[in-house]
């Protein structure tokens, strides 16, 4: 999918309907920015229901702790 928009003077972009129905998106929602090289990786904010039952199964032995940090 290949989807371009411009930035306004207000330094605000509009997505594009084609990628905001294929990704679900809505109005309201929160995303955050992540710089990637030359890039940005723009991604929603999950809400704390989504994340129940994310880390099921982990192990919990020889984990890395702040105490072990440098």
């Amino acid at each position: 999918m290949a989807a371009t928009a411009t930035l306004s003077s207000k330094f605000q972009i509009s997505v594009p309907k084609a990628v905001r129905e294929e990704q679900h998106w809505e109005a309201g929602q929160e995303f955050v920015f992540i710089p990637k090289g030359k890039g940005v990786l723009v991604m929603p904010v999950p809400e704390m229901a989504q994340l129940a039952g994310i880390a099921r199964g982990a192990r919990t032995d020889d984990f890395r702790d702040r105490k072990d940090r440098f």
